[in-house]
């Protein structure tokens, strides 16, 4: 049972905050959006696959946990594709992310038996209620994502439960988090790549550039170098907090990397030049606030 955040954990998971929100905001300033994810899921695929052989492996009571996650998030990019295909992600997003550590933090306290101190409650609360706040009015039509992203927020809340146990019976949680990329490849990429194919992950499958196949290969290495940045970004993120959730409580973890939203939206505005409402800039200062209440609690 862990009941402190240390100062070490605490950094790591706002580092791996700011790496996420990093590499969100490159696929959405990207042209073919679905395209950049599966470059980012092949990038990180293919990271994984070059370090891990040189990595303490999991134990083996860690490969059910591995196993569930896989299929979880298959789930997951299911579900994502369903809320976006009905509404905006604008709408969709902060629902998934915003309902999620309010869910694991209910889920801990019986699963990990952490206790529930009253600034880490509060803290888990604004970070929720500022994500939340992120979302826009409703389109007609929107409302049938609700339940969706709902439903995803559960699967979100699933897996980090899951995952925070198989780090911890690891005993080397940065191979655990890495495994899960290639675990879940095939069926993501397969999903994501099911109208396209391959030529269109490597981008070859654009019109032919003046200077024949050399230009086209040196045109199609900046996007599969972006879907290695973004792959790599993905995996230290999601490596930091996994790592944070042996030494800190699970709850405060899950929220605290809520504040990759804090962190995307002004990333977005300095470089995609989107500038948040109002209530924008009320949800940003809710999660700030309640970034310091964990650490507090």
């Amino acid at each position: 049972m862990q009941t402190e955040f240390p100062a070490l954990a605490y950094l790591a998971v706002i580092a791996g905050a700011l790496l996420h929100a990093s590499w969100n905001v490159a696929i959405r300033g990207g042209t073919d959006r679905r395209m950049e994810t599966a470059r980012l899921v092949a990038g990180g695929s293919a990271v994984a696959a070059a370090v891990l052989p040189f990595m303490r492996q999991p134990a083996p009571a860690a490969w059910p946990h591995l196993a569930i996650t896989a299929i979880l998030h298959v789930v997951y990019f299911g579900l994502l594709a369903a809320a976006y295909a009905r509404a905006r992600v604008a709408v969709s997003y902060p629902l998934m992310r915003g309902a999620a550590p309010l869910l694991v933090l209910l889920a801990a306290v019986w699963l990990f038996q952490e206790p529930l101190t009253l600034p880490a409650v509060a803290g888990v609360g604004m970070v929720g209620l500022g994500v939340l706040l992120m979302r826009v009015r409703l389109l007609p039509g929107e409302s049938s994502a609700v339940g969706y992203a709902l439903l995803n927020a559960a699967v979100i809340a699933a897996y980090t439960l899951n995952d925070a146990a198989g780090a911890r019976v690891s005993g080397a949680p940065v191979a655990y988090a890495l495994w899960t990329f290639p675990l879940t490849a095939l069926p993501t990429l397969a999903w994501l790549l099911r109208r396209r194919g391959l030529t269109a992950l490597l981008a070859l499958d654009l019109p032919l550039p003046r200077g024949g196949a050399a230009s086209r290969w040196r045109a199609s290495l900046h996007p599969v170098l972006r879907g290695l940045g973004g792959g790599a970004s993905s995996l230290g993120s999601y490596a930091l907090a996994l790592w944070a959730m042996t030494v800190a409580p699970v709850a405060q973890v899950a929220a605290l990397r809520e504040t990759a939203m804090l962190f995307g939206v002004l990333l977005a505005w300095i470089f995609l030049h989107e500038r948040p409402h109002l209530h924008g800039w009320i949800a940003l200062a809710l999660i700030a606030a309640g970034a310091v209440m964990l650490r507090l609690g």
